[in-house]
């Protein structure tokens, strides 16, 4: 089984407003609020297509967020955007507070993830936001690898009970999940490519270098099992611990500090449950800098050679 890469590229921040429009048109319970960035957010759609449910809560993410949470008290399906860096660091305590406390089913959409933010440099970049959102009790925190896996997403949200931070991207990205028979379910990663000598769990922007990946390392004779981990909480514990059992190594790709993301959950589950190697690929524990995304996400091995580099040696040292 080998899933093919569309040459369309389109960015997830871009679905995410596509898909507003879509689904408000059947549904009046669907509100927007944003931290004057609905340009950059990609919600000015939403903005334009329905303006009296559509609030521009200004430079004030907290406020947004505390908006959010009385909104979605009321019985509004709400979802609340910004950068990632402000939705999920500088408004933390009232999520925490007043929507994870109070399990409100509040859908945090924070844009602009990571390292790809590109020239905006380390104070926008945030590699953190997956670790932040994990701790909060009740916290669902997902992250989707293209247009189809978001739209997906914020479909199965609608009637979502609970809190939940969806993780998306400036950089377009190509469409990985546009094979007939796919199914998204929040909690359930899909297996893209099989393979017996490593397993690569990527999530978000890092799933399409992570299949660019395994072809390369098909052609060198080692198989590489991809599995796309878009739900981060709940992790898929059965699809994980199957990949550690067949496969004996597993090897994380996130576009995220390697601490307190996809490798922490990945190996906090199989500490627990079925101790294997766990290699983690991402952001090891700096801070970014100012550049162009792609040559950034080369700089910090976060493409397909650089997984390729990692899996040879971690198989390597495995036999």
């Amino acid at each position: 089984m080998i899933r093919k890469m569309s040459d369309q590229k389109i960015a997830t921040r871009e679905s995410y407003g596509k898909a507003l429009v879509e689904y408000a048109a059947q549904d009046p319970d669907i509100l927007v609020l944003d931290a004057d960035l609905a340009g950059a957010t990609m919600t000015k759609l939403f903005r334009a297509a329905f303006p009296q449910r559509f609030i521009n809560c200004g430079i004030a993410e907290c406020d947004m967020m505390g908006i959010a949470a009385g909104l979605a008290s009321t019985g509004k399906k709400v979802f609340a955007s910004s950068f990632a860096m402000f939705a999920a660091g500088r408004a933390f305590e009232i999520i925490r507070n007043s929507i994870g406390y109070p399990h409100l089913p509040v859908r945090i959409c924070a844009t602009h993830a990571g390292i790809s933010v590109g020239e905006d440099g380390a104070s926008h970049q945030c590699c953190e936001d997956i670790a932040l959102m994990r701790v909060i009790p009740g916290m669902t925190v997902l992250n989707p690898s293209d247009d189809v896996e978001t739209r997906a997403a914020i479909k199965a949200l609608l009637d979502y009970d609970g809190p939940a931070y969806v993780r998306l991207g400036r950089l377009p990205v190509p469409v990985i999940n546009d094979f007939p028979g796919y199914h998204f379910e929040i909690g359930k990663g899909i297996q893209l490519r099989e393979g017996d000598d490593a397993a690569i769990l990527a999530t978000g922007l890092m799933v399409s270098p992570a299949l660019e990946a395994a072809e390369l390392l098909r052609e060198q004779g080692i198989r590489a099992r991809v599995i796309n981990l878009h739900t981060i909480k709940p992790l898929d514990r059965e699809l994980v611990l199957k990949a550690a059992r067949e496969t004996g190594l597993l090897v994380t790709v996130e576009e995220h500090n390697v601490i307190g993301g996809l490798g922490s959950a990945v190996s906090e589950l199989c500490g627990e449950e079925y101790p294997v190697r766990v290699v983690k690929i991402g952001v090891q524990d700096e801070f970014g800098m100012s550049g162009p995304a792609l040559e950034l996400l080369d700089h910090y091995g976060l493409n397909a050679s650089g997984i390729v580099r990692t899996v040879q040696e971690a198989v390597k040292a495995k036999a």
